[in-house]
């Protein structure tokens, strides 16, 4: 009897042995399955190319010339880094909460498996039982989304069998990680592509959200706190629920400790520590220079294209990594954006202060007084994306897109009141419609004309609340910016010389003379009156007398002038071939004027403005360098002339920027500046534009429509109204002793520069000296 039940016993043995190699084998042949997807049955895997080259979505970065992060561009937020900088708090939290026993495990830990098990049958959950995966298998999920449709099988779509074969995958690639990567690597590609909550991505860019930290700077607290929000980041987002988020990291704090990372006493210590955040999500409107990052970008994306198209690559410039190094100085546009800033409040408080009690969209009537346009509001509304979707939703019902139109509900809106440039308001979409139309806009740009780079970009004072750029998207007629082509194509075309004077008196162009379709037009001076005065071209300039630019343009013609204007890079397309161009009637950009004016500084080359110098993908390799593109359009004697012309400005006794000597202080050691001011009709328009030998700078201020403006020329010419930014930037740009190319500096003269005027000779400071005492060549070189 004893002997038939060991015989039993033994065969039952044998069984249980047989069905465990079988189960065994099984599970060998079903894991080999997946990773050949057998008869189609499991789906693909990632390939062993894909692997040695994990793909994550990596924030591309802009930066400033001088060194600086500019700003990103991305769909996830996240910027990789390496394990020597991230802070051993950081490791060793994540180790102690997610994987204690990864440092001894190859990808997969039967342990944690068969503790997570346990956790399920005990219905326990706790920090201690943790989860079956890895840190190596949560970062192969990470890595590779293992249920996307493109690696899914025939048994893919059973719900209950899908999720084992997913899972199966993520031990496969972990197994495969462990066997091509150190566990350094492992662990920065886990903090490099994991969630940290509002879309924030990798450990780097929630060191800076968070805490405006460096991953290397992070405390010990504040590394459990992040990593305590792994668990789901939403549920424990420190922002919205302290409590929860604190109570988080102080079991990932208790974590530390069991596993020896922190001693009872610093425990402790650690445990009673608030949770002291400085939160700042990084996205477009927080980039450093985010006018300049938006035009940018859409560059960026057609030069993206095209060199997919040439090389056959797949850079994306949302998930490449990709590094770009633009040509702004982010001192010089930090200079830029205070200097902007101070004068559009200046303008902005004299703005209401003139309109108080009144609305500023005006006409002059038939007694030549301000008449408010009626219905502004209402047709200006009809132009909005929110009245379109009005429309479409409710079709002919007027009432109920006006009711919807008027409902009041809460907004953030624009303000020069507060730090944040922002309030909490509650308006109607025609209430904010309105608040925003009283509102002065405003473009600078600076750049160097004899390399092109693009120096300073202020597209306007707030890209948070208003992303129209106003100096490449925005076009307004430049007024008197535009005479010195006019005076360009008289000195080209010998019709006159920087000798010459010219009689400030009423020039008429009679009906179809020049293009001109109207009826007789006579142009007048700004004052209204006509002095008659004999003024030579640099005080007429300087001035800037309407009469000498119509007596010009009377002599070139105009066809001649849209060719000069074009030649120095402004697009004329469309402009009106009539004489009403002397006065700058045709509208151009910020962008266009600088770079035409770079022509003047730059020995008559035109110089295609540089935004962007170089390109680098990820591991900075190379993939694109962009140089000088320059083009001698005008001799440089000719771009020297147009200097001492423009010099009348600042120089003369009634040049109309002469307050940069007066008041800016800026023709001082050696300074010498080429300068113009614009105005246009009902002083819609402001315009300065400054000349120095190595930096071009000008800038546009106005209504956002042409019928928003000051009251009378007092305000609202462009002397008072842009002429102070640019001082201001001048003056910091002088003062900062790092920029030493751009210290002050009179003009180069072209060698053998001399200008006879009927026996006259002018020297290098415009001196007329008769002939018998006019320098030699040597000594005029050396002068």
């Amino acid at each position: 009897m004893i002997q038939f039940a060991s015989g039993r016993y033994r065969l039952l043995i044998t069984r249980l042995w047989k069905l465990f190699l079988i189960g065994i084998v099984g599970i060998i042949l079903y894991v080999l399955a997946v990773a050949v997807n057998f008869l189609w049955l499991f789906g693909g895997m990632p390939n062993l190319k894909a692997l040695e080259n994990p793909k994550s979505q990596e924030a591309s970065t802009i930066y400033f010339n001088d060194g600086p992060q500019m700003g990103k561009f991305y769909l996830e937020n996240r910027t990789p880094v390496d394990i020597t900088q991230v802070s051993p708090n950081v490791i060793s939290a994540l180790l102690a909460t997610e994987d204690a026993r990864f440092m001894k495990h190859s990808g997969i830990d039967a342990r944690s498996i068969a503790r997570a098990i346990s956790g399920l049958v005990t219905f326990k959950n706790t920090a201690s039982t943790g989860g079956g995966s890895t840190l190596t298998q949560q970062t192969a999920k990470n890595l590779f989304d293992t249920r996307e449709e493109v690696y899914e099988g025939i048994l893919g779509k059973v719900p209950v069998v899908r999720l084992i074969i997913a899972k199966t995958k993520e031990w496969i690639l972990a197994v495969r990680l462990e066997r091509n990567y150190t566990k350094q690597e492992i662990i920065m590609m886990y903090l490099n592509t994991v969630s940290f909550g509002n879309n924030t991505y990798g450990i780097k860019t929630a060191a800076k959200t968070y805490f405006n930290r460096e991953p290397w700077q992070l405390t010990v607290d504040e590394s459990a706190l992040l990593v305590g929000m792994l668990k789901n980041p939403s549920l424990f987002d420190p922002r919205i629920f302290e409590t929860r988020a604190r109570e988080r990291r102080n079991v990932v704090l208790g974590q530390m400790k069991k596993y020896n990372f922190l001693t009872p006493d610093q425990f402790v210590l650690y445990k009673i520590r608030p949770v002291k955040l400085d939160f700042n999500v990084e996205n477009q409107n927080t980039n450093k220079a985010p006018y300049f990052c938006a035009v940018v970008k859409d560059k960026l994306k057609n030069w993206i294209k095209q060199y997919n198209k040439e090389n056959g690559k797949e850079l994306n410039l949302y998930t490449s990594g990709l590094k770009i190094y633009s040509t702004i100085d982010s001192r010089m546009q930090r200079d830029a954006e205070e200097a902007v800033m101070t004068n559009m409040r200046d303008q902005q408080a004299k703005f209401y202060q003139q309109w108080r009690g009144r609305n500023p969209w005006v006409f002059r009537n038939a007694s030549n007084a301000w008449q408010e346009m009626p219905n502004f509001i209402e047709n200006s509304v009809k132009r909005t994306t929110r009245y379109k979707l009005l429309s479409a939703v409710y079709g002919d019902d007027k009432k109920a897109i006006w009711r919807e139109l008027n409902k009041k509900v809460k907004m953030k809106v624009f303000t020069y009141a507060n730090r944040r440039m922002e309030k909490d308001t509650t308006m109607s979409t025609l209430d904010s419609l309105r608040y925003y139309k009283r509102l002065l806009h405003t473009g600078f740009m600076s750049m160097d004309p004899t390399t092109g780079y693009v120096r300073a970009w202020v597209g306007g004072v707030n890209f948070k609340h208003m992303k129209f750029d106003h100096v490449s998207q925005g076009k307004r007629q430049p007024g008197s910016t535009f005479k010195p082509f006019v005076y360009l194509t008289a000195l080209n075309n010998n019709y006159f010389t920087t000798c010459d004077r010219i009689t400030d008196r009423p020039v008429v162009f009679a009906h179809g003379e020049d293009g001109n379709g109207g009826p007789p037009w006579m142009p007048k001076n700004s004052t209204g009156r006509y002095s008659g005065a004999s003024l030579s071209l640099r005080e007429a300039l300087g001035q800037s007398v309407n009469s000498v630019s119509a007596q010009l343009i009377k002599k070139t013609k105009a066809r001649p002038v849209l060719k000069t204007a074009a030649d120095l890079g402004i697009d004329t397309t469309g402009f009106p071939a009539n004489p009403t161009l002397c006065l700058g009637t045709a509208d151009v950009s910020v962008l266009d004027m600088v770079a035409a004016y770079c022509t003047f500084a730059n020995s008559g080359h035109r110089v295609e403005p540089i935004l962007i110098y170089r390109i680098t993908d990820k591991n900075d390799n190379e993939l694109a360098r962009f140089t000088l593109n320059a083009v001698q359009v005008i001799s440089s004697q000719k771009a020297y002339d147009m200097l001492y012309l423009m010099r009348g400005a600042t120089e003369e006794a009634n040049g109309t920027a002469k307050r940069l000597a007066t008041q800016y202080k800026l023709l001082e050691n050696g300074s010498q500046i080429a300068a113009k001011t614009g105005t246009t009709s009902s002083f819609s328009d402001g315009w300065f534009m400054g000349i120095t030998q190595n930096l071009v700078s000008g800038l546009w201020v106005g209504g956002d429509e042409r019928s928003i403006h000051f009251k009378n020329i007092e305000f609202g010419q462009g002397a008072r109204l842009a002429m102070p930014a640019w001082g201001m930037y001048m003056q910091k740009v002088f003062a900062d002793k790092g920029l030493t190319k751009y210290k002050p500096a009179p003009f180069l003269k072209p060698n053998g520069y001399k200008v006879d005027c009927g026996g006259y000779y002018i020297d290098s400071a415009q001196r007329y000296i008769p002939p018998a005492i006019a320098p030699t060549e040597e000594e005029e070189i050396l002068n």
